[in-house]
């Protein structure tokens, strides 16, 4: 049974009376469950907390407590905070790649029941994969994402569906060919790995998550495209230190006609030069194999409730309030971040903030977990490490660099 402060185990209908016996007298007492989450900036994750302390009539009340911009500051602060006990913490958004490291280490707590129903109901089956963890859901799917190609439609008149064909029309295209990717040592290198390695048929490691797999044919067939492209005329020459931001500047300069990215460079380009978003088209990630749809590593805010809690009744209601239907469709229209309900990307406002919804879709649908360890980070390292720079890539000496590296950080060996 949960425990809540220093009263005896109840449920959650009882517990605003005996909180006033808890409190001193005189003072307010409604609990209030903060939830530490990345500072949006459009201010939808504020409204979804001030419409879930509404709905609770006093019961409790939501606040949001930002975290860093930087995905890595934000895993820092909260794992300083998590692993000394803070219970100021009670609810947490967390990235998708966390749900393994923050179960494994007791942080977070499995969702029970019926809670854990309402949880994954309706949801992307990918995006509630990415919240399991040795059979147990740890967190509610709230927003998700995966990146698309995006291309100029006024230099191409069909998209290349796959890395081969886009290589040779870039080629084709001259000065105005580049394609922009991520290729600095950074996650994103990661990710870039992860769903060409997907796309080829292949996996970090095995079912189980415990052992390298790491397939001698298809890991060789990512790292032969990653190669290629890092070695070809179309590649930017600022590749090696560059991330998603990087190449979504140098796709607004002009010169590139090919990007894979996230969503966000759709509203940035129209934003920032409405001449390339007039003619900025969008298609699913090339593929590997012709013929073979590809496989793309998503990424998105799971929610899940601290160990910590006082209240963590209260924070499983006020999880599921904030993942709910309307303010997934708020965090869409307004933040632009795409929904994990299947359902909402039919809907009107979310296909007016995303035209390309059909695709984002199905690119989810189809969409890989990166390494689901509780060890994904020292993981993450070791593949980005072993592959940068992408043009010192050796496709056949590299497939066991790469096991050996990701060997390694399995056991905890070696500092990454």
């Amino acid at each position: 049974m949960i425990r809540v402060a220093r009263c005896r185990p109840i449920g959650v209908a009882a517990l605003v009376v005996l909180l006033a016996s808890c409190g001193q007298g005189g003072t307010d007492v409604t609990p209030r469950l903060q939830w530490y989450v990345f500072d949006e900036p459009s201010g939808a994750f504020d409204a979804a907390a001030k419409r879930c302390s509404a709905a609770a009539h006093g019961a409790y009340r939501v606040e949001t407590a930002s975290l860093p911009a930087s995905a890595d500051q934000q895993r820092e602060q909260l794992v300083r905070r998590l692993a000394a006990g803070d219970r100021d913490i009670d609810i947490i958004g967390m990235d998708v790649i966390w749900t393994a490291e923050f179960a494994e280490a007791g942080w977070i707590l499995p969702w029970p029941g019926a809670w854990a129903q309402s949880a994954k109901q309706g949801r992307l089956a990918p995006t509630v994969q990415s919240a399991l963890y040795e059979g147990k859901l740890w967190a509610v799917p709230f927003t998700s994402n995966t990146q698309l190609l995006w291309y100029r439609t006024d230099r191409v008149t069909e998209a290349p569906d796959t890395w081969d064909k886009m290589i040779r029309r870039a080629q084709a295209l001259g000065e105005n060919g580049t394609i922009q990717v991520q290729g600095e040592r950074y996650e994103g290198l990661t990710v870039f790995f992860v769903s060409l390695l997907a796309s080829a048929g292949g996996s970090v490691l095995d079912e189980q998550g415990q052992s390298v797999s790491l397939d001698a044919r298809a890991t060789q067939e990512a790292l032969e495209i990653m190669r290629r492209l890092a070695r070809s005329s179309v590649t930017d020459r600022m590749l090696s230190t560059s991330r998603e931001d990087e190449a979504r500047l140098a796709f607004e300069a002009g010169e590139s006609s090919f990007m894979v990215n996230y969503t966000f460079v759709w509203p940035s380009a129209h934003s920032n030069t409405p001449q390339v978003a007039e003619n900025m088209g969008w298609a699913r990630w090339p593929s590997v194999q012709e013929g073979q749809p590809s496989r793309v590593a998503i990424g998105g805010i799971n929610l899940g409730v601290s160990a910590h809690s006082r209240y963590p009744e209260f924070a499983f209601e006020a999880a599921l309030c904030i993942a709910s239907e309307s303010h997934q469709r708020l965090a869409a229209a307004q933040g632009g971040l795409p929904p994990t309900l299947e359902a909402l990307y039919d809907d009107r406002r979310v296909r007016e903030v995303f035209p390309f919804a059909d695709v984002l879709r199905e690119t989810l649908k189809d969409g890989v977990q990166r390494p689901q360890s509780p060890l994904y980070s020292d993981i993450s390292l070791a593949i980005s490490r072993t592959l940068h720079p992408m043009t010192n890539i050796d496709p056949q000496a590299d497939v066991a660099r790469l096991r050996s590296a990701v060997a390694r950080s399995l056991r905890s060996e070696g500092l990454f």
